[in-house]
């Protein structure tokens, strides 16, 4: 498996908890009751249980981001336009 990151697009989610069901360690709701990532890298040992709710979620709502290639200065500078925000 790739190192991934993963996002739910709180627009797209419809709450219907199948990410939370199947990798409780990964996903949980927030205070909309929308289902989130808790974590900002996935697990090695979670890494096939996250694919399985991306592939299952109904309204393609997981979003999943390969960060295997990150370029590490490409990360400074974005967290940097982040502070400045």
């Amino acid at each position: 498996m790739i190192p991934l990151k993963v996002y739910v697009d709180p627009d797209l989610c419809i709450s219907c908890g199948a990410c939370i069901d199947l990798c409780p360690e990964v996903f949980d709701w927030n205070e909309e009751g929308i289902a989130e990532a808790q974590v900002d890298e996935v697990p090695k040992e979670f890494e096939d249980l996250v694919q399985e709710a991306l592939e299952s979620c109904p309204t393609s709502a997981i979003i999943g981001e390969d960060i295997s290639n990150a370029d590490e200065e490409e990360d400074v500078l974005s967290m940097e336009e982040e502070k400045e925000e």
